[in-house]
């Protein structure tokens, strides 16, 4: 990924980030050099020190962007109805799309937790942490209202969210299942882990919810 001539430095941080995105996820954190970083952007390599003082502040911005976009697309999609039927149905759609639309930036986002400072780890963590908890209302507010039956409202966010996020292991453009495709399936799959239906793109919820056990 050559640098564009007369780029300016917000432009050649992006193509920094993006390459250093798609660098760790195939070569992973501690492999990837920051040497390699700046050949794959047509950069000398002090010059990425501009941007990213260490290679783990880099991982870090990587990190924080991403759960960052996650919250700002969530904000943007969550339903203005009460619904949590509804509500529920539209966390698995975009966090499904989401993730699709960021296969590498979510293995980096996954696998590399480890390779953080217990102080940046724990930001990351806090992040991740506010976002789930919006998947745990959503379960727990089905369940005061009946829409759900769920005995562990905590352990079935947890499900939900590897489930869905795994997508990105198999899923691949083209092949057999488009996106669409693949999200009615999970929007299916969900909704019968929660005791809900959903048919003709309107969430039904069916029966009445039993006792909820919070994270």
């Amino acid at each position: 990924m050559a640098r564009t001539t007369g780029s300016d430095g917000e432009k050649t941080e992006a193509a920094v980030r993006e390459a250093a995105v798609s660098l760790i996820a195939r070569l992973g954190y501690e492999a990837m050099s920051m040497r390699q970083l700046a050949a794959e952007v047509g950069v000398q390599a002090a010059a990425l020190y501009r941007y990213f003082p260490t290679k783990e502040d880099l991982l870090f911005t990587l990190m924080r962007e991403h759960m960052e976009g996650l919250s700002k697309a969530w904000d943007k999609a969550r339903p203005a109805a009460a619904d949590p039927v509804a509500r529920l149905a539209a966390y698995v759609e975009n966090h499904i799309a989401f993730h699709i639309a960021r296969r590498h930036a979510t293995h980096v986002s996954n696998m590399e937790l480890r390779s953080l400072s217990h102080e940046r780890l724990t930001q990351i963590l806090k992040m991740r942490t506010a976002y789930e908890k919006e998947l745990r209302t959503v379960l727990r507010e089905g369940v005061e209202t009946g829409a759900f039956e769920i005995d562990d409202t905590g352990l079935t966010a947890m499900a939900l969210i590897q489930m869905m996020t795994g997508v990105i292991v198999w899923f691949r453009p083209g092949e057999r299942l488009s996106i669409a495709e693949v999200t009615a399936s999970y929007l299916s799959m969900t909704m019968r882990l929660v005791g809900a239906t959903i048919s003709h793109g309107t969430a039904r919820p069916s029966g009445r919810a039993g006792n909820a056990v919070a994270l």
